[in-house]
């Protein structure tokens, strides 16, 4: 149920509808918007049509809320949410935010070079995995700990915003700690537990849609994260798992829009993981910013040859640094910038 509030609705009544709706047993969650803020409200929906919501001082109107996912939904928030990740860098403007780094971090002095060679490119934020989620036990399972000092220590050092993924609720005090934007990967979009956790912090979390997740069980999972409090979310289209076996995965080009529709969180593209095949990371980043993806996280690493992981779809600087020239004329093609 979403309250809508009149234009000139005053603190005060807005916290007692708060104070009253939670006696009653339900969840508050304000969105202030441009024109309106409205009030989303969780809890049991029989108790709610029986509550003259509508008589309190302050309130416009009541509507229901018809997608499951609510807090998620356009419904709850017309307007476009920007995610702060720092003094410097937002998510969800006019502007395209691109992340950009090796798949795993792997030694202080490769960040570093990475980090100086991508900025001057037009990235913004750094990536660097330091627990990798590998599908055999067998292969390089990140540095840990260390791996976070040497991604923090790279980001600080060239004005980075940086981005890692956390794959254990015992760890996310300690990736907090290092990292300024969380990522949740897609093999942990479910993960029910996690997602509660990292909807208790004050950081900005990325959920990477499942290899196999409908957009609505994605658009399920981000409302995890939101219910516990945690609005800074960003959602990331990374291919899902099809038939063909000519690619890694297969980018879903429609969810882009389709999410952009149906909610009001950023959207980012990740061409690297949705291709898996290096000459096509350029052409399917560029279809992300005409279909209105908010930012983009591709792979770089200074040697594709010798990464210790996902090096056939990961670019070299130079390649990175002529994708970003190319991306600047499909953003500029719709009214975005880069």
């Amino acid at each position: 149920m979403i309250i809508v509030l009149k234009s000139n609705a005053t603190e005060e009544q807005i916290k007692h509808i708060v104070e009253k709706t939670k006696k009653l047993g339900f969840k508050a969650n304000i969105s202030r918007g441009v024109e309106r803020t409205v009030i989303g409200l969780i809890g049991p929906e029989d108790v709610l049509r029986v509550t003259p919501l509508e008589a309190f001082p302050g309130v416009e109107k009541v509507i229901p809320v018809l997608a499951p996912y609510r807090l998620v939904s356009r419904e709850f928030k017309k307007e476009n949410s920007v995610v702060k990740v720092s003094k410097r860098v937002s998510i969800g403007g006019k502007k395209i935010v691109v992340m950009a780094g090796p798949c795993s971090v792997e030694s202080a002095k490769g960040m570093r070079g990475i980090a100086l060679k991508v900025k001057k490119a037009g990235a913004t934020i750094l990536r660097g995995g330091a627990f990798k989620p590998r599908t055999s036990p067998y292969d390089f399972q990140g540095l840990g700990e260390e791996g976070l000092k040497y991604l923090q220590d790279a980001g600080q050092e060239t004005g980075l915003a940086t981005i890692t993924e956390v794959m254990d609720p015992r760890h996310l005090d300690l990736v907090c700690k290092y990292a300024d934007i969380i990522q949740i990967g897609a093999r942990n979009m479910q993960n029910f537990s996690l997602l509660k956790e990292v909807g208790k912090i004050k950081k900005p979390v990325m959920l990477k849609r499942g290899m196999s997740a409908t957009i609505k069980e994605w658009l399920m999972s981000a409302e995890y994260i939101l219910s516990n409090g945690n609005f800074d979310v960003l959602l990331c289209e990374r291919g899902i798992r099809t038939y063909e076996t000519a690619t890694r995965n297969t980018l879903d080009i429609n969810a882009v829009p389709l999410v952009k529709l149906w909610s009001h969180l950023p959207v980012i593209v990740d061409p690297s993981h949705g291709s898996g095949v290096r000459e096509l990371v350029g052409s399917v980043a560029r279809a992300g910013v005409a279909a209105g993806c908010d930012g983009l996280m591709i792979e770089v690493h200074e040697n594709p040859e010798e990464a210790f992981s996902d090096g056939p779809q990961s670019l070299n600087p130079k390649n990175f640094s002529q994708v970003m020239k190319d991306l600047g004329k499909v953003a500029a093609a719709v009214s975005r910038t880069m």
